[in-house]
């Protein structure tokens, strides 16, 4: 397992920073950057060139970045690579002073189908983006609480006896309230929609004054860091491994694959996708469910003639698409709740998902594909498909396909806790996804010039 713990440690300081969608792009930004990626603008005209490698954001939430091969032509293929940044949370109310029992407390609404129970007793803060005044303009700055802010405390047994008999049952508007501070030691402040504890926590934070707070998005975090655990150092314990785990092996994939000599003979473009809004359905102008993707190929393959639609609707039928989500692992201690001839395992390698129902969009052909990367990266692979008695989740893999039409496959890392506070990977899942991807980046192009399917 020693092989596997330097890039672990480097995903968890991804992680770590990585509290909010906005903090999480950020964190890629930084990989990017690093590997050459330059920022263009969408509000302007691009100026690409072979070769190239840009990244662009929407909403600082979501984030594109795409490398063009040095012998790349108008209406050659997309291998794309589509992960989120947003995980299930408790996001701070346009509206949050509360005030009960003598305490000042923060309102917050639930985002997405998380395991809320798991968010009583810990040590919470807030992160997100703020919009402040900056003399006659206004500007976005991201924000972290240093210090445990909140806590959501679980009433004692002795006043509910039934709670290990009956199980533990909570109202998610009464019983989901953090608690920020006493009422006595409140600030005063001229912002009633928010208690002004907050308010000038936030401001110190980003050094400026609490009138120059405009509105903001925060969400609550754990403020325990990743950690790597177990006795062989085969785990990582971590808030936001759905699916921050996928983002950070689809981005670190990519900064690696354009160093690698086969860019020099790639003609398509290689291009990772990290939406906003997976866990609420995707349908936002940043989401899956918006034309970000078609956009991207519309605007790179439009860049020496804008009279180029046949040559969009050729390099959609090239280009293959990676729906990249967390995966379940079998649960030792619910088994049975897994298909008997599917039951992926931790640190078993990367799984693809099957669903006939297409919950996923994984076919025969794009199944094959994965297979075949993987047996030349020397990386094990699983499969995974749901009992036929229980309801399927979905990911951004059909989605994807239905708005562009572009083959597409299901993958993740198989994960326990999904939706928790807190969840648990593989420490080599991590290395086997990354190896995985970057032989997508760097082997599709040639080895699905050898696949006939429509021909």
């Amino acid at each position: 397992m020693e092989e596997y713990i330097p890039q672990a440690k480097k995903f968890l300081t991804f992680i770590d920073k990585s509290v909010s969608p906005y903090h999480a792009v950020d964190s890629a930004k930084t990989i990017l950057e690093g590997a050459g990626f330059q920022y263009v603008s969408e509000n302007a005209q691009w100026h690409l060139k072979a070769g190239g490698k840009y990244y662009f954001t929407r909403n600082q939430s979501t984030i594109v970045a795409f490398a063009v091969g040095h012998k790349y032509k108008p209406g050659n293929g997309f291998n794309i690579v589509g992960a989120h940044t947003d995980s299930p949370n408790l996001k701070v109310k346009p509206k949050s002073a509360v005030t009960s029992a003598g305490l000042a407390q923060v309102g917050v609404e639930l985002y997405g189908g998380g395991l809320w129970y798991t968010w009583f007793d810990r040590d919470l803060t807030v992160a997100g983006r703020v919009l402040v005044k900056v003399g006659d303009k206004f500007e976005s700055r991201l924000v972290k609480i240093e210090k445990p802010l909140l806590r959501i405390p679980t009433l004692a047994i002795h006043l509910d006896r039934s709670v290990n008999t009956d199980g533990f049952k909570y109202n998610t508007q009464t019983h989901l309230l953090p608690i920020i501070s006493s009422v006595q030691s409140q600030l005063q402040g001229d912002k009633p929609d928010h208690h002004p504890l907050l308010l000038d926590y936030v401001a110190k934070q980003l050094g400026v004054a609490v009138a120059d707070i405009q509105t903001f998005d925060l969400n609550l975090c754990d403020t325990l860091p990743g950690a790597i655990g177990g006795g062989l150092d085969e785990f990582i314990f971590s808030p936001r491994l759905d699916n921050l785990c996928m983002s950070y092996c689809s981005i670190q994939a990519l900064a690696e694959s354009v160093a690698s000599p086969s860019f020099q003979e790639e003609t398509g473009v290689n291009t990772v996708l990290l939406f906003d809004h997976e866990e609420v359905g995707s349908s936002s102008a940043h989401g899956a469910g918006s034309p970000v993707v078609l956009d991207l190929i519309q605007r790179v393959t439009s860049i020496e003639s804008p009279n180029v639609s046949h040559l969009v609707d050729q390099a959609i039928r090239k280009s293959f698409l990676i729906s990249a989500d967390m995966a379940h692992a079998l649960h030792p201690n619910y088994s049975s709740l897994h298909e008997p001839n599917h039951q992926p395992k931790i640190n078993a390698g990367p799984v693809i998902k099957h669903n006939a129902n297409q919950r996923y969009a994984t076919t025969a052909y794009s199944a094959f594909v994965i297979k075949e990367l993987a047996k030349a990266a020397g990386v094990p692979i699983q499969e995974f498909v749901v009992k036929n008695d229980m309801a399927c989740g979905s990911t951004i893999g059909p989605i994807l396909a239905t708005l562009s039409g572009i083959r597409t496959v299901d993958i993740g890392n198989p994960q326990l806790s999904m939706h928790s506070i807190r969840e648990q990977c593989g420490t080599a899942d991590v290395t086997h996804a990354i190896k995985l991807l970057k032989a997508f980046f760097e082997q599709f192009t040639t080895l699905d010039s050898k696949i006939k399917i429509d021909a």
